[in-house]
This record gives C-alpha cells, structure tokens and sequence, in this order.
C-alpha cells in the first residue's frame, strides 16, 4: 500500500492519505466523525425503522459510511439493498486489519465486509449487499435499471483531485438512480457540484456546522427530488442555502465539469473546464470569497 498512508484523525479513528491523489480520504478533524456528521445524521435513518431500504454507495472506500448506516440499521432491525461502487480494494483490506477500525462497529459489519472483500457479495435475512469493483462511471451502468435508491452516498476525493465522479455526465446517471423522495449526500460544499444538481432538478440544502466558524460554512450538501419537509429529521442542522452560498452558485466556480462520453481523464476534465472558466462573464470566485471574507482553503470549487 505504497500509495496509500495510514493517517490518525484527532477523535482517535483511522484513515488514510492517497498519494496519487494528494488529499485525505478524511478530514484530519476525524474520520469517525465525518462520517457521523456528514452521512449518516442526514440520512435520517429512523424513518427506515423496522423497513426496507436501498442505498448506493459511491467511492466505498475504507468502508465508513457503509460500517455506519450498517451499524445503526443492526440496531434497529431495518432491511437493506446495498450496492457499493469502487475502484480499489487497498483501502476495504486496509480496514479489515485495523482493530481500531472494526471496534466502532457491531461485530457484524465485520462480517459483512470479509464477504465483501472476499466474494464482492453478503445476504441474510436483513441484508443484501454487493460491491462492483472499478470505474465508478462503468459499473454504475451494472445495476438493474428498475433499482432506485433511498439513500446515494457520493463520497469520492474533492472535485479538483477526482473530477470524473462530479461531472454532469455521472451526476445524471446518478440522479437517474435516485427515489422521488430520496436523499443525495455528499460532503462537498463545492458550486459546480450544487448548481449541477440543481440544475437536474434537485432541492439543495446545505449542512451547516455545528459550531460558528467563517471558514467551516457548510459540511456538506443534501439534495432531494420530493421534498417532504415534515419528514426531515427536525433537529438536525440541515437549512436552504445562505445567501452567501446561493451567489457562490452565480461565480465562476459554479461552471460544472464535463465529461460527455464517460471515459475522460482528470486532467483533460479539468482542462476543458478552465477553459470555460476563463471564457465566462460570471463573477469571479475571487470577488465572492473577497465580499464574504471566505480563505482560499474554506471551499472547494
């Protein structure tokens, strides 16, 4: 695991650091706590209680956010369909090795993900569980069309690191797997992201911190096809976007990434998108971040 380094977050959990990337696979704050506070509080799983469910999770990675919806749905005897996308088993062999790693969940998870590891495949009473390994934009196309989900988890590296799972292109294909009522999760705040997912007819709302912060606006984004506002979890932070992110979506960061046949590399992604960039009228991210006193390093565009 060369590539790969072990990396200790400040609540006590594990990660790891992608070389090939340059960027975390969690915040250095706490991998535990990222996911706790960015997927599964959202998610607003007590509404499943004793119920079905079907969930995508996007870039599996070490496993955290599927050991978490695992975890609470064990506790509360919920029935699940999961389906995992990824492209590298290093960090799910990773996670089957770390003690630490295994002891924040119910000994069953362990379990699930051995047959995961092993077999890309779990079934029980309760759950039923599959991983397809490789290019995110290939396998999603592996799923039985007639699957939607309640639940879709997009958890790949940062847009600017890994833009081939936050093009238009894959964001479709996504959306297309979505329930009417359905969540989106994702821990990007970033407005090429938001305005594409508004743009195929989500509501966006943004996770707001649970401390005051300038540089800490936002910890992610949920977008929902149907809203329900009675059905959303009433004391979780979760609220319209703030004027201040509504014209984030109005700059330049806002230009989306494009990726028309599926099949383009990350640079020539990122390349075709600044040069839309430096051809548009929009605001410059630049201004925004100067009128709403934001650091360079506060968002991710």
């Amino acid at each position: 695991m060369s590539e790969l380094k072990e990396v200790l977050t400040k609540d006590g959990s594990y990660s790891l650091r992608s070389v090939f990337f340059r960027e975390n696979f969690h915040s250095t704050l706490g991998a535990f706590e990222e996911t706790r506070i960015k997927f599964t509080a959202p998610s607003n799983l007590e509404r499943f209680k004793g119920k079905s469910l079907n969930v995508l999770d996007i870039c599996f990675g070490l496993g955290y956010n599927s050991a978490s919806l695992l975890n609470k749905l064990i506790k509360q005897k919920s029935y699940l369909n999961l389906y995992a996308l990824e492209i590298d088993k290093r960090p799910l062999e990773y996670s089957l090795s770390n003690k630490s790693f295994l002891q924040l969940w119910a000994p069953q998870v362990k379990r699930i993900f051995e047959s995961l590891y092993r077999s890309d495949y779990f079934e029980d009473q309760f759950f039923k569980c599959r991983i397809l390994w490789g290019d995110a934009r290939e396998k999603i196309n592996n799923i039985p069309s007639d699957d939607k989900f309640d639940l879709i988890y997009l958890d790949g590296f940062s847009p600017q690191k890994c833009p081939q799972v936050w093009t238009i292109e894959f964001l479709n294909k996504v959306v297309e797997k979505l329930n009417p009522q359905g969540y989106l999760i994702t821990y990007s705040s970033s407005a090429a992201v938001r305005k594409t997912l508004r743009n195929l007819g989500l509501e966006i709302f943004t996770i707001k911190p649970f401390f005051n912060e300038r540089n800490f606006w936002s910890q992610g984004t949920v977008a929902i096809a149907k809203l329900h506002k009675n059905k959303l979890k009433p004391y979780f932070n979760l609220e319209k976007l703030s004027a201040m992110e509504e014209e984030h979506l109005l700059t330049k960061a806002s230009i989306p990434y494009r990726d028309q046949n599926l099949n383009s590399s990350k640079d020539d992604i990122i390349k075709k998108r600044l040069n839309e960039q430096l051809s548009s009228n929009l605001l410059s991210t630049k201004l925004w971040r100067k009128k709403w006193g934001m650091t360079k390093s506060s968002f991710k565009s």
